[in-house]
């Protein structure tokens, strides 16, 4: 049952497309036309709705920029939906609508369910909605990696689970390895750090500053450096408050102040606002008294003791010395010594350190071991399972004698981990080199298929792969760009006859330009330019009829009309009728 169903795309300005509609359906569609009539761009515009890269280069000639909407049917409860939801999309009707712009200068915008969203939200939905295959997809087939990440995609949960493992302990033991190096090979920079540090905290030790010490010494000395002045002063203000023995006579503040007082004293029951101001002069003889006293005091404890001036000048330079060198202020050398103890424990602790990053190394490598041997197991039991559903499917196209297999190994290295008994080479994704081998017929020997299997033979492998995913992991929409290339003949229909069965299941959309193929679709699609080059909104169509028939009757002999090309087009599409 199809969940999900890529009903329509509207292309304007990209490429030799003008502005045409492509109508899509469910079951198989077959896009057709003559080479260079622009059949590949809709794999292009699809691609482009699904967050593929934007290429200045795609925007027709003359035009600002290119525009891709699409319209996908989604149920209200399948991921896509829900993911879109969740990036403030809306459904129409049930259906997702898709929008890609790309301009002339190469920027590009993207719009989701009237949203407009960042490409790569278009990204996350196409492994959700459809899986694009063109033949750059099958020369990424021939890649090592590639062929991994299939077998593994293949595996499912029985890869999944033990590759999380080993991915999370092979990072933490690269982390471990790092820093064992950097311990390692800076340990005389370290040893020279811990010198200087320890060189440091010993002069600041030997002089024992105190905080805020620098400021209290600092007025300290100021004070002693002008005693006399300051006894002076004190003495004078002392006199001119309280009175001078010496001179019995003069008069002084507190005396003019008690006089005052005394006169107000006389009267201040007649009138309660003039006893306020006596009582306020009250106030200040006592404030005179006090600071008299005060000025008497400070006199007296003022030292003007030269030695003391010199202690704290030698003082106050040993803490400059240190400031020099570890801080603009006493505070500052603190807070450096405190910083460069933790330091120097932390270096003084290398040794240490080393052992346990050792310990730690040697726990993680043999950890990584069992994980990849797990790993290892689980690809060599579903590499059985992949490769006969693979060769089974390589049976129904036409290569009836193929054989499929996985050579899955591993590289001895010394620096490796053990996994069998052996040390051996590891990476993130494990220690096993996965490599797709194929035996085309009986007695030839299994080669890599980048070497052993011809265009015809490795578009049949790709699509055979991909059959059986989608019997284990599939998706709603697949679309085939070329996936027929250099496939004729009896395989070309057993192709068309797979690609009819897989769209039971499945939408899938097939660019091609074999009759056989075409024959099998539910619908075909032809895509044809105008006098002027260009492809209009006419310019892709739905065949049916007369029409499908001498379309097919140009695949076939590039004659519309030719009698013996009409009735082999006829005879296909009956033999694809009976069949399905």
């Amino acid at each position: 049952m199809v969940v999900s169903v890529l009903e329509e795309m509207r292309i304007r300005s990209l490429g030799v497309i003008d502005d045409a509609v492509v109508e899509l359906s469910p079951g198989f569609t077959a896009v057709t036309g003559e080479t260079g009539a622009g059949k590949t761009m809709v794999v292009t515009s699809l691609g482009l709705l699904l967050g593929g890269r934007a290429d200045a280069a795609l925007v027709r000639i003359g035009a600002k920029n290119a525009v891709v909407e699409g319209r996908i049917a989604v149920p209200g409860d399948a991921a896509a939906a829900l993911r879109a939801e969740e990036a403030g999309a809306e459904l129409d009707d049930g259906a997702l609508l898709i929008s890609r712009t790309v301009s002339a200068e190469g920027r590009s915008r993207a719009h989701l369910g009237g949203r407009s969203v960042p490409v790569g939200m278009l990204a996350e939905l196409a492994d959700e909605l459809v899986a694009v295959h063109g033949q750059t997809d099958q020369q990424g087939l021939l890649k090592l990696n590639r062929q991994r990440q299939a077998l593994d995609r293949y595996a499912g949960d029985a890869v999944a689970g033990p590759l999380a493992k080993y991915a999370e302990a092979y990072r933490r033991l690269r982390a471990v390895v790092r820093e064992l190096e950097e311990i390692t090979t800076r340990a005389r920079e370290r040893a020279q750090e811990a010198d200087l540090l320890r060189y440091g905290l010993d002069e600041i030790a030997a002089v024992e500053p105190r905080a805020g010490e620098d400021v209290e010494l600092a007025e300290e000395a100021e004070r002693l450096g002008h005693a006399e002045a300051l006894a002076s002063a004190a003495a004078v203000a002392h006199a001119a408050l309280a009175g001078n023995p010496e001179d019995p006579e003069g008069v002084d503040g507190a005396t003019l102040v008690a006089g005052a007082q005394r006169a107000l004293d006389a009267v201040r029951s007649h009138d309660p606002a003039l006893a306020a101001l006596a009582e306020r002069i009250g106030e200040v003889g006592i404030l005179l008294r006090d600071v008299a006293g005060e000025l008497a005091g400070y006199a007296d404890d003022l030292d003007a003791d030269p030695l003391r001036l010199a202690a704290v000048e030698e003082r106050r330079a040993a803490l400059t010395a240190l400031t020099r060198k570890y801080g603009e202020d006493v505070a500052a050398v603190l807070s450096w010594a405190e910083q460069s103890a933790a330091r120097l424990t932390e270096l003084d602790g290398d040794d240490e350190r080393i052992g346990e990053l050792t310990a730690e190394r040697d726990a993680l490598r043999a950890e990584l071991g069992g994980l990849a041997q797990a790993l290892t197991d689980a690809r060599t039991e579903a590499a059985e399972r992949f490769a006969a559903a693979v060769t089974a499917e390589l049976a129904s196209l036409a290569m009836p004698h193929a054989r499929v297999s996985f050579d899955i190994r591993q590289t001895e290295d010394p620096e490796g981990v053990e996994v069998g008994g052996r040390t051996v080479a590891c990476g993130p994704s494990g220690a096993d080199e996965v490599e797709l081998l194929l035996a085309p017929h009986p007695g030839a020997p299994p080669r890599p298929i980048a070497k052993g299997a011809s265009g015809g033979e490795l578009s049949r492998v790709m699509l055979a792969v991909e059959v059986v995913f989608a019997g284990t992991d599939p998706v709603p929409t697949y679309l085939f760009d070329e996936v027929d290339a250099g496939v004729g003949g009896k395989a070309a229909v057993e192709i068309g006859r797979r690609l009819a069965r897989l769209a039971k299941s499945a939408q899938v959309v097939v660019v091609t330009h074999l009759p056989q193929v075409a024959a099998f679709a539910d619908r075909q699609l032809l895509v044809e330019k105008t006098n002027d080059g260009s492809v209009t909104r006419s310019g892709v169509k739905v065949l049916e009829g007369e029409e499908r028939v001498r379309e097919l009757s140009r695949m076939l002999a590039g004659q519309e009309d030719s009698e013996t090309a009409r009735a082999h087009a006829e005879e296909l599409l009956e033999t694809a009728r009976a069949d399905r």
